[in-house]
This record gives structure tokens, C-alpha cells and sequence, in this order.
């Protein structure tokens, strides 16, 4: 009898390697963001915020550069993926959640369409730079910028970003206030506690160990990460969605706990602020270490993207004009973000992108 107990427990399933790598990478990018949310709030607004959205932008491209240098030419469109994901999280599946709550029971959300405008601009005018005007350049690989065009996009896409983080930190923050009917403003993210000088500087440490785990375990976990969407016979792009998924959850998370105190100004604010960081700091990132990388860079839209994108500007534009939206209005959001993610798992014949 004792004999069968020890072959039994010597014979349990134990956690393969590579998945065990991918729940480490999950909790390390946990902790950087953890850890990123404890200096925004010592820090406080509007500073917190801009360094939350870089902290976990930095992760993104971390990601991305280390997944793109495992993975070859086939990681060619990474990046692209990636951002495209973050985007259409962040402006449809954010937003729609921050107007679906922030309407609460009288059924309206109010914001301010002035600074919400300027931060949707700048979100569309960077995408359509850094993702749309590559499908449409007369370089032999359809979709990849030529060497002149991409370093334009690099500091086109940083230059606006450093612009939009001045504006709302600087002189004129006053555009991105919360609207005059809700409740008085407080911190994103703000907890009862303001966190201590020596508490932030233990997590400012402990970030940048996390970031370099991050960077250490996607490098060897690449097959982890990429495995299992290869072994479904699913599109490469689906591993660009999880990436831009795991690292906006708690931006996400964030934005509604926000939005259920009636500030929905402030959750549309971080969402805008979350898209802008992710182009602005990701496709120069990329455009520099596609120097060293083989193969392509492949940044520019297909045909099924770019008609989801148009789609998005269009119905954000519509919400956004009036200053006031309803509970419609969030549900047309996160219905383009569920097509979208739909159409990532069961891509139209013909609608990716030549290589």
C-alpha cells in the first residue's frame, strides 16, 4: 500500500517549463505595474499619471523588441499588432467601460470635449502616421515604411507625444480637467494612503528588477508566449492582443474604479494617455532596433484593420463632440473592440498583410 502512494505522488502532473516561465512573466509584468502604480501615487497628479502610462509602456516595448528578436521575420508585424491592439483596447474597450459605468443611474456621462478632443486628435493623427501611411508608401514590401519614412514616423511619433505630455502636465492642464458637474477631482489610482518616501524608493528599485525579469523571462520564454497560438493554428497577431491585454489590465481596472466616481473625464484621460504612450514611445523604440533586427519591419495596416480603425474614429469622434455621452454610446465601443478581437481569432480569407 505504501508502495502504490509513493508511485502515485511520484507520478503527478507537474507545471511544464514553458508554462511556467509564462506565469512568471505574468507576475513579474504584474509587479512592475504594481510597483509603477506606488510612484504615480507618491508622485501625485498630473505627473502619476504620465509616469504610470510610460512605466507600463516601457514593459509593452520590452516585450515586443526582446519577442521580435526570438522570433525572426515571422515577428516582422509584432509591433504593429501590438500597437494596433493597444489602441482599439484602450479607445474602445476603455473608453466604452469608462462612459458604460460613468453614465451610473441617471444613464449620462459628462466629460469635457474640449481636452478629450485634443487627446483623441493626437491619438488618430500618430496612428495614422505610424500604422495607416506604410499600406499606402510605394516601397516594394507593401506595408514596411522605407528608411527615410520610418525615422519621419519615429520622431513624428515621439515629438507629438512629448508635446501631449507637456500640454497636460504643463501650463495649459487646465484643457484635461474633469467636467464641472461631477465630483471634485482626486488621483487616479489614489489610495487612502499616500505612499511614503522610503516605500517609493523600495518600488522604484524593485521596478527596474522587474523590468529586467520581464526582459529576461520573454526572452526565454518566447516559445511559451508564441507556442501555443502556433500549435491553435492562429493568427500571429493574437500574440500582439495578449501582450497589449496583460499590460492595459490594470490601466483598465483603473479607469473603472475612476469612472464609478463619477470622473469619467479622468478615465478618458488615462485611456488617450495609455494609446498615446504606447505609439509614441513603442514605433521609435522599434525603428531603432530594427537596425540590428533581421528581416522586415512591418508597421502598415490591412484591408480589416483599417476599416475597424476608420469605424472607431468615426463613432469616438461622434461621441466625444457633444461632451456627454450614454450607455449606447459605451456599448458601440466595446462592440468594435469585440469585432475586433473576433476578427484576430478568425482573420476574412486575404485580409492580412503581404509580406
Amino acid at each position: 500500500m505504501a508502495l502504490r502512494r509513493r508511485s502515485a505522488i511520484t507520478t503527478w502532473p507537474l507545471v511544464s517549463p514553458p508554462v511556467a516561465v509564462a506565469l512568471a512573466l505574468i507576475g513579474a509584468v504584474l509587479a512592475a505595474v504594481h510597483h509603477a502604480e506606488v510612484l504615480a501615487r507618491r508622485v501625485g497628479e498630473p505627473f502619476g499619471s504620465l509616469i504610470f502610462a510610460v512605466a507600463v509602456t516601457v514593459i509593452q516595448v520590452g516585450l515586443i523588441v526582446v519577442l521580435m528578436i526570438s522570433g525572426g521575420p515571422q515577428a516582422a508585424s509584432l509591433a504593429r499588432d501590438t500597437v494596433f491592439a493597444a489602441v482599439m483596447i484602450t479607445v474602445n474597450g476603455i473608453v466604452g467601460l469608462a462612459l458604460l459605468v460613468g453614465a451610473g443611474r441617471c444613464g449620462v456621462a459628462l466629460f469635457k470635449a474640449k481636452g478629450t478632443g485634443a487627446g483623441l486628435a493626437s491619438v488618430v493623427s500618430l496612428i495614422t502616421l505610424s500604422l495607416v501611411l506604410p499600406t499606402f508608401t510605394s516601397s516594394p514590401a507593401r506595408s514596411q515604411f522605407p528608411p527615410a519614412q520610418l525615422a519621419f514616423a519615429a520622431v513624428a511619433s515621439l515629438v507629438l507625444y512629448g508635446m501631449f505630455a507637456l500640454t497636460g502636465t504643463g501650463s495649459h492642464r487646465h484643457v484635461f480637467p474633469p467636467a464641472v458637474a461631477e465630483n471634485p477631482p482626486t488621483e487616479i489610482g489614489q489610495s487612502p494612503r499616500r505612499p511614503s518616501a522610503a516605500m517609493a524608493g523600495l518600488s522604484l528599485i524593485l521596478l527596474v528588477v522587474a523590468w529586467g525579469a520581464v526582459v529576461g523571462l520573454a526572452k526565454v520564454g518566447a516559445r511559451a508566449i508564441e507556442g501555443p497560438v502556433r500549435d491553435g493554428a492562429l493568427p500571429l497577431s493574437l500574440v500582439g492582443v495578449v501582450i497589449a491585454l496583460l499590460v492595459l489590465a490594470p490601466n483598465t481596472l483603473t479607469a473603472v474604479r475612476v469612472a464609478q466616481r463619477r470622473q469619467v473625464q479622468a478615465s478618458l484621460n488615462l485611456a488617450l494617455g495609455s494609446a498615446m504612450a504606447s505609439i509614441g514611445l513603442t514605433i521609435p523604440t522599434v525603428a531603432v532596433a530594427s537596425i540590428w533586427l533581421d528581416g522586415p519591419l512591418l508597421l502598415g495596416l490591412g484591408p480589416t484593420q483599417l476599416v475597424l480603425l476608420a469605424l472607431t474614429v468615426v463613432v469616438a469622434v461622434l461621441t466625444v463632440v457633444p461632451g456627454r455621452a450614454i450607455r449606447l454610446q459605451g456599448g458601440l465601443h466595446l462592440a468594435l473592440l469585440t469585432a475586433y478581437v473576433v476578427l484576430c481569432i478568425h482573420p476574412y480569407p486575404g485580409s492580412e498583410v503581404p509580406m
